[in-house]
Order: structure tokens, then sequence, then C-alpha cells
């Protein structure tokens, strides 16, 4: 497919987003802002986040929602406990009824398949421990928020930007602590970690409408932007985005792999990347196609970091499974990881192509020309880089099929 078509294409999964986006912020901006409020209560008296999901893309989102919280990329933000359940160890009902606290938030991801009840089972098991639960499909958990799109790719994408908006608003309850269910007003500046931030911020705060308002028109604000940022990720970049899906599908018709990589919530997104070329969501009637998640063995990760150093986690799993055929997907918000540019670097040597999709203004990845295509989503914020990069990744598997 050309340039021109791909913009075509382009232009078209752009708007459906952009349609099912309004749709969703339209109907839950207000849901979300009372969510956080709550959510922050449960953190507040000592509650953690228990994600949960069983099938392979919600599996990602499981381990994505769960960095977020416990690893803040946003200065100032704190540390909150979450964990992430898949069932790996014991059956999904089993393994949350024994980690489950009545102050606890569950929040389920996938569980559209009506032939599989396990999340649901789940769900109904932390309703009746007196957690908060929370499901984007109807799951019969207390808070429902169902993408209005029956798009694989759209609705996981909306559900990445909601649970993003969770993370980044729940933090305004606590910079707001008055506003925690049994805290009086109490006027002194402590806003923990992000004082310095907010120094204005006190205890004193009373008009819980008022924030709430202020917090339903913020999430839509973060719609908003990641429609911007989608756009201007693919302007002018169609004939990147169209050789890089041509590469992708020589590779793997030829016999190679999509060895996918990144850090943090980017590993997540790599595992999600390779979830949807092994097994295409319901509703896309493709070919399995072969890849390789990077970031996905603890023990792989863990050794090289031990003994080499963490720059060596990707670059020597290249070394090990690289083969000529193959092609290797980088994510990377800031295009300045150690661990990503040594990948790429070592591909490079070993003859592979390479592939980067990359943040801010594309990093040592774009400046260096470490990678043969590079597509750049121009921002410096971390959760919205992350929800352009996934629209520009879905595309990828839709051309590629």
């Amino acid at each position: 497919m050309g340039a021109t078509a791909v913009a075509e294409l382009a232009e078209t999964r752009l708007e459906d987003r952009r349609e099912a986006g309004e749709a969703f912020f339209g109907q839950h901006a207000t849901r979300l802002a009372e969510l956080c409020h709550r959510m922050a209560e449960r953190f507040a008296r000592g509650g953690r986040l228990v994600a949960i999901g069983t099938e392979p893309a919600a599996r990602s989102d499981v381990r994505h929602v769960t960095v977020e919280f416990v690893h803040p990329v946003i200065v100032g933000k704190r540390a909150l406990p979450a964990i992430g359940l898949t069932g790996d160890g014991a059956p999904l009902h089993r393994e949350l009824g024994l980690a489950i606290a009545a102050d606890d938030i569950v929040m389920a991801f996938g569980g559209e398949d009506p032939t599989d009840d396990r999340v649901a089972r789940a769900v109904a098991l932390a309703r009746d421990a007196r957690a908060l639960t929370v499901a984007f499909a109807p799951l019969g958990a207390e808070v429902e928020l169902d993408p209005p799109t029956a798009d694989p790719f759209v609705r996981q994408e909306l559900v990445e930007t909601a649970y993003h908006v969770l993370w980044e608003l729940v933090h305004v309850f606590f910079e707001h602590r008055g506003l925690l269910e049994g805290r009086g007003e109490h006027r002194v500046h402590d806003v923990g970690a992000s004082s310095f931030l907010y120094p204005f911020l006190s205890e004193g705060e009373s008009d819980l409408d008022a924030v709430l308002a202020d917090v339903a028109a913020s999430a839509q604000m973060k719609f908003a932007d990641v429609v911007e940022l989608r756009s201007a990720t693919l302007a002018g970049g169609h004939d990147t985005l169209a050789a890089a899906a041509l590469a992708l599908r020589g590779a793997l018709d030829a016999g190679g792999r999509l060895l996918a990589l990144g850090n943090g919530g980017s590993a997540t997104d790599a595992t999600d990347v390779v979830a949807d070329f092994l097994s295409p969501p319901a509703g896309y009637p493709w070919p399995g196609r072969a890849a390789l998640d990077l970031g996905a063995d603890a023990a792989i990760l863990t050794a090289l970091a031990n003994d080499i150093g963490s720059e060596a986690i990707f670059a020597r799993q290249i070394i090990a499974h690289g083969r000529p055929a193959d092609i290797v997907l980088a994510l990377s918000t800031s295009g300045n990881s150690l661990s990503v540019l040594d990948a790429l670097t070592e591909a490079r040597r070993r003859g592979l192509q390479t592939l980067a999709l990359v943040g801010y203004d594309g990093g040592r990845i774009a400046a260096e020309d470490l990678a043969d295509h590079v597509i750049i989503s121009p921002s410096q914020y971390i959760p919205r880089i992350q929800e352009a990069q996934a629209t520009v990744y879905h595309l990828l598997r839709e051309l590629v099929s």
C-alpha cells in the first residue's frame, strides 16, 4: 500500500478514534472524576490497585497500569501500590481471593469473550470482598466504563487513555486532602512529594463538587490532547509508515520474526504488539504472525542486568535470537534509553531491519539515525505519547495483516 492509500486509511482510523473517544469521555468524564476521588480515598486508607486480566492484550494492560501507578513518570507524583494478576500461578479467582483486601481497587481488563468467565468470576469475588470494582466491559463491576465501539483496537486505546487519566488525576485528591473521607480541614501546606510544585495547596479544601468538575474537564482535555498528537504523529509521516509496513510484511513473509522491545510502559506496549501479531483480536480475520517479546522473560532480563548491566538486556537477546530476516521494533518515549540504543545498534550490526516509535523530538534514535524507520510522536508528555504510539502499531498490524 502506497503513501497515499496509507494516508487515507490513517485519516479514516483517526476519525473512528475521535468519534468513539468524544462519545466515551462525553459520557464518562464525570464518572472518571468521581472514580478518581473514590480511588484516592481507598489509597489513603492503605488500599491497593489490583489489576486483573487473562487475555493476551488484557495482560499487557494489566502490566501497563500497574507500572504507571508504582513508578510514576511525572515529577512530584507519588508511587501508589499496585499489583497485576493474570492467573499464571493459579486460577484467576483463586489468585485474587488470596490477595484481595476490603480497601483495594480491582480493575478488570478484557472479559469481552462470552465463553470465558474467568474475569467476571474474579470481579464478583472482589465485590463480595467489598473492594471497589472497575471494568471496561459489562462484567458486573460497580463502575463500568464500556467504550462505545466494537473495534478491539479502538476499545483498547480508549481503555489505555482512561486508565492513564485515572492515574494522572487521582493525585489531585492527595493535593486537596481535606476532600478525602474522614479528613477534617487542616490548613497546612502538606502535599507530599509535589509540595514544591503546588505550594498554594492545603488541606483546607472543602468544595468537592468544584474539584470534581475541574477533574472531569481535565479528563476531556487530555483526550483532546491525544487526538491532536495522533494527527501530528501521522501528519507528513505516511511515507515512513507505508515503508515500515512494507518492510515488516516483507520480513515476516520471508520467514522472519518481529522482535519487540521497550522499557516500563513501553515494555507493556511491546507485549501488546506481540500479542496482536501472534493472535489478532476477534473481528480481525488475519493470520498469526511470528513475533517475540524481548521483555517477557524476567529471568533473562534480571540475569543480564545483574551480570552485565541493564543497558545490555535487549542487545544480548538480539545476539541470541536475531536472524537475518528478523525485524526489530523498539518503543521508547524519549528516544534515549541506553538499552534501546544498544539493541538498535546491535540489530544494525547484524543486518536486521529496525523500526522505532519514539516521542519528544526522537532523541538519539532520530538524531543518530539508529533505526531504518522512525515515527515520532512530538510530545514531552509520556501518557499521550504511549497512546499515540498504540494507534501507530495498531495501524501497522492492519497494514501488514
